[in-house]
């Protein structure tokens, strides 16, 4: 880890598209302005452990219990719940053996 000490207002980069800016010192806290694209996720670190706790909880109860697949359907995709359709990497509905067999 790396520590710094810095005074209000001033900054730190981390990257060439991140900027750290000291605004505010009270007490034990620090107020920080982050600059960083909007694709760059910034979030405080109990939020973040609270959202994975809470991912995991949802998969143990919603994941049934792991099925080995036979080898004729190993390339086949499990289909999404019918009020969700499954997206791919370009965001269009995947299509899946089974529903291809369906039509």
């Amino acid at each position: 880890m790396l520590v710094l000490t810095r005074k209000r207002m001033e900054k730190l980069y981390i990257g060439g598209d991140i900027c750290v800016t000291v605004v505010r010192l009270e007490g034990g806290q620090v107020r920080l302005g982050i600059e960083a694209p909007r694709d760059v996720p910034v979030v405080r670190a109990e939020l973040r452990e609270r959202d994975r706790a809470a991912a995991a909880a949802a998969l143990a109860r919603e994941a049934p219990a792991a099925l080995e697949p036979a080898e004729a359907d190993w390339p086949m995709r499990v289909a999404p719940p019918a009020d969700r359709p499954r997206l791919g990497r370009d965001h269009q509905p995947c299509v899946t053996r089974s529903a291809s067999l369906n039509r």
